[in-house]
C-alpha cells in the first residue's frame, strides 16, 4: 500500500541525482537527495522523506525546522536509526530544548544527533562525498552547504612503490593520497547576497539550490537585504558568476505569484543564465 502525499513536492533529476523539495517564504522549506542520504531544512516533513537519516539545517526560523520533532518521531517509530541532525553551533541548544518539551508533551523519546557546525566546517559524509558548511547572510546565525565529490589516489611517489613499502606509510598516519574535490550540489537557505559572496564554490557546483525570495522592482533591496534575503536585482549582477548546471530558485515570497516571477525571470535574466534556472514555487 502506497502512502499518501501530505505535503506538495517538485522532483527533478540531473546528472544522476534526484532532488526533491518545496519552499515558500515564510511557509515551509524541505529538500532532499535520496541518492545522497541527505536532506536540507525540516519546515516540513513529507512521510516519504523520512527515509533519509542526515540533515543539514541553515537556520532556525520555524519554516525551516518545525518539522524536526516529527522526523525523528517518524523515524522512531519506522524502526530507523536516529537521524544525524546538522545546524548552526549557537542553535543546538535551543533545538534540544524544542526536543525536550515535546518528548514531555509527546510522552516518548525523541532520539536523534545534533551536531553544531561552524564556518568552513567538514561532515564525513561518506567515503565519496564530504559536505562544507559557509557562513551565510540572515536575521539570525545561518549556514549554507555544499557538497563535494572526492576521489583520491596515492601520491605519486607511494604509487610507484612496492606494496610492502606503501603499507608503512599509510599506517604511520602520512598523507600518501592526493583528494581531489569536485562541487556536486549547493544548498543556501535564506541568506542576503553577501553570503553567496563568501563562498564562491558555490557558484562552480554542479547543482545550486538558492533562495530568491522577492523579485518585484516595488522591493526594495535595501529591505530585503536586511532582513537576510536576495533580490532578483542581486541575481542578475551576478548572473556571469553562476556556472551551475543546474540553478533552483526557491523561498519565493507569497506576496509574489508563480507566474508573475517567472515573467520577471524571462525579462530580466539573460538567456544563457535563464535557461539554466528553475523557479519551484
Amino acid at each position: 500500500m502506497a502512502t499518501i502525499d501530505n505535503l506538495p513536492v517538485r522532483t527533478v533529476e540531473h546528472g544522476g541525482l534526484t532532488i526533491e523539495g518545496y519552499s515558500r517564504a515564510a511557509v515551509q522549506s524541505y529538500w532532499r537527495i535520496p541518492e545522497l542520504d541527505v536532506g536540507f531544512d525540516l519546515g516540513g516533513q513529507p512521510l516519504h522523506f523520512a527515509q533519509t537519516g542526515n540533515w543539514f539545517v541553515s537556520h532556525c526560523h520555524l519554516d525551516h525546522v518545525a518539522a524536526i520533532p516529527m522526523l525523528v518521531s517518524r523515524r522512531r517509530k519506522l524502526g530507523l536509526t536516529p537521524p544525524r541532525i546538522y545546524l548552526p553551533r549557537t542553535s543546538v541548544c535551543d533545538i534540544e530544548a524544542l526536543l525536550r518539551g515535546y518528548a514531555a508533551l509527546d510522552g516518548g523519546q525523541l532520539p536523534c544527533e545534533l551536531i553544531g557546525l561552524a564556518d568552513r566546517e567538514d561532515v564525513e559524509l561518506s567515503p565519496d562525498h564530504v559536505v562544507t558548511a559557509f557562513a551565510t547572510q540572515h536575521t539570525v546565525p545561518s549556514l549554507g552547504f555544499l557538497v563535494w565529490k572526492r576521489s583520491s589516489k596515492l601520491t605519486p611517489s607511494i604509487q610507484n612503490g612496492t606494496e610492502r613499502e606503501t603499507r608503512p606509510v599509510s599506517v604511520s598516519g602520512l598523507d600518501t593520497r592526493d583528494e581531489r574535490r569536485y562541487p556536486l550540489v549547493c544548498y543556501v537557505g535564506d541568506s542576503a547576497p553577501a553570503g553567496l559572496d563568501h563562498f564562491q564554490p558555490l557558484f562552480e557546483a554542479q547543482i545550486l539550490i538558492t533562495e530568491l525570495t522577492f523579485v518585484e522592482p516595488a522591493h526594495r533591496r535595501d529591505r530585503v537585504h536586511k532582513y537576510g534575503h536576495i533580490h532578483l536585482d542581486d541575481l542578475e549582477e551576478r548572473a556571469s558568476n553562476y556556472h551551475n548546471e543546474l540553478i533552483i530558485a526557491a523561498h519565493l515570497t507569497a506576496r509574489t505569484s508563480r507566474r508573475r516571477a517567472e515573467h520577471l525571470l524571462d525579462q530580466r535574466l539573460p538567456a544563457s543564465l535563464r535557461e539554466r534556472l528553475q523557479l519551484w514555487a
